[in-house]
Parts: C-alpha cells; structure tokens; sequence
C-alpha cells in the first residue's frame, strides 16, 4: 500500500478529518488506497496554537500522547488539485473549489501547491510502528 507521512499534529488532525485536504508542494497522479504516517517529528509551535490545541484537545490529544513513527489511518486517495489562487483567509482550486475557514487555517494552500484529496479515512486500531519516507512509500499492510 502507499503510505505518505506527515508531521504531527497534522497527521492527526487529517486522519481525524479535521483537516479536509493535506497539502503539498508536489503532485501525485497515484490514486487508491493510501496509509497515513506520522514522522517522529511533532511540531510542538503548531500544537500550542489555541485552535489547534482546541482541536487536538476535542480528541484527547497533546504533545505528550500524539503518535509518532506510526501508521494510524487508511484512506482512498481520491484527488490532487492544484491551488490556483489565495487570498490569505481563503484559497480557490483548479476546479473551482473554495477552501476557507478551518480548511484553509490546517493546510498550506500557496499558490502552485497541491491539495490532496481524500475519502473513506479510518483510523486503525492499533497503529503500526513504521520508519517514514519522503514521498510515497509502499508499505505491506
């Protein structure tokens, strides 16, 4: 399976579904089933964000029990859409979506950065200890 790892608290915050899309300097034309990966590095700046230690708080996260070095989730990589414009508190992509609010505010929607689009996203159970990768990385699962 293809896994994509990610910071945390961001990691958390997609596979809660807090965050609708992650964002990428990069894009992918891969499309399917896809795993999440928290990277051992928790950006504890972000975390101590009252909106994100908010969010973090509702599912009974902190700095001190986030994951790291884990697959947490799976989902279906569905879309990769480039974002063509943003106007600071808001962003449009290719296809005509505007992303704002908590969208916006959880992703990097600078101009020529990719949102990735998901569905289906489930946390797993047990998470599953992982050395991350940059990129996509195959992962037997």
């Amino acid at each position: 399976m293809k896994v994509l790892s990610m910071i945390q608290p961001w990691a958390n915050l997609f596979a809660l579904r807090e965050a609708t899309y992650e964002t990428r300097s990069w894009k992918t034309n891969y499309r399917g089933p896809l795993a999440i990966h928290t990277s051992k590095k928790i950006n504890k700046e972000a975390c101590n964000r009252i909106a994100i230690h908010s969010l973090l708080d509702t599912h009974g996260y902190t700095t001190k029990n986030l994951p790291t070095g884990m697959i947490i989730a799976v989902c279906e990589l569905k879309d990769c859409l480039k974002v063509v414009e943003n106007n600071e508190t808001w962003a449009i992509l290719e296809d005509g979506r505007i992303v704002s609010e908590d969208d916006y505010f959880l992703g990097d929607f600078e101009v020529g950065y990719y949102a990735w689009e998901v569905e289906e996203m489930k946390m797993l159970e047990e998470f599953i200890p992982a050395k991350g990768q940059l990129g996509l990385w195959e992962y037997d699962l």
